[in-house]
Order: structure tokens, then sequence, then C-alpha cells
């Protein structure tokens, strides 16, 4: 898997920290931290929930409470943005259980490439596409969210680790599972499979 444009440097890292200590002594600094991660975390819920109007609450719920807990945040060593990330994350579940909607999983076809092999022929790529599409409906929540944050958005396992509270090599053997677990899926939805 190539690089992922979410890795920042140890340095890009320890400069947000400082930037986080600055906010946590004075909340007016946080506009910099909300400038900077807002539309990152607009788009993460937004693929999420699918309707504007909801991202936009739910986003505006998960700056409230990272602006109220800020006093409680430590430094892990990864950025600031993951622990954004798992608060957006937990406010996307919530609104779920409030709502008792079905939840909703963006599928980009450039997404699929990570998850499917290359097809050279495009209806096999769209029959490939829609057994995945099923697979990933059958998934539990927190699988679902397990692929998002590792294929679809390609997230390092830190920051899968981070976003989703569990240590790194846990995510790494979570996903090394659910992939075997989606495969045997796929597998036997496939026609002649």
């Amino acid at each position: 898997m190539a690089a992922s444009k979410h890795t920042k440097t140890a340095e890009a890292i320890q400069q947000e920290w400082v930037e986080v200590q600055a906010a946590q002594k004075n909340p007016a600094l946080f506009r910099v931290l909300y400038t900077r991660y807002y539309e990152s975390i607009f788009r993460f819920v937004y693929k999420r929930t699918g309707e504007e109007s909801v991202a936009a609450d739910v986003t505006s719920q998960a700056f409230l409470k990272a602006m109220q807990k800020l006093h409680k945040y430590t430094f892990k060593g990864v950025p600031f943005s993951a622990w954004l990330f798992r608060i957006a994350s937990n406010e996307v579940a919530q609104y779920y259980r409030k709502t008792k909607k079905n939840r909703v999983v963006a599928i980009d076809d450039y997404s699929l490439e990570d998850v499917t092999e290359e097809m050279e022929d495009q209806h096999e790529l769209t029959l490939q596409s829609s057994i995945l599409q099923e697979v990933i409906q059958e998934l539990k929540p927190d699988e679902v969210q397990l692929v998002e944050l590792r294929f679809f958005e390609k997230r390092p396992f830190k920051e899968v680790a981070e976003i989703m509270d569990m240590t790194e090599n846990n995510a790494k053997v979570k996903v090394y599972r659910l992939l075997q677990k989606m495969r045997k899926k796929f597998e036997k939805k496939k026609p002649n499979g």
C-alpha cells in the first residue's frame, strides 16, 4: 500500500502538540486546530452519514466535545487529528443510535482497488464491486470503520489504533482477520464461488 496522505512527520506532530498545549492554556487558540481540521472531520462524518446537514451538526458536536475535553487530551505520539476523528466517530455512532437509522457506507470506485484485485473487464469489476458492497454491509459497525479508515482513507495503523482506541498491534491483527473474513464471504457470494 502506498504511503498515506495522512502520515505526518514526527516534527509536525511535535509542533502540533505545542499548539494543543497552547490551546489547553488559552481556549481561544483552539481556533487554529479547528480551522486546520474542520474540513477533514466534516468529510469523515459526511462519508458516514451521506447527508450534508447531518454531517454539519455531527461535526459541530464533535468539535464542541473536543473543546470541552481538550484539558484531558494527552500526547500519545500520533497526530492530534486522531483524537478528533475518534470523537467524530463516537458522535456518528451516537447519531445512529439516537435516530435508529442504518449506517451509510460510501464506497468510491477508486477505493475498491485497495480491497479487490484490479480487473481488466469492466463487467467483472462492476460485479466484484457489487459483491464487495454486500460483504461490507454485513459487517459489524466497528469492522466497517476499520475498512474505511485503513483502506478507503488510507490511514496508518498507528492512527487507526488511536481513532479506534486500541493498540497498534491489535489494529493490525483485527484488519488481517477482517480481510480473511471478508475474503471468505466474498468467495461464497461470487458466481461459481
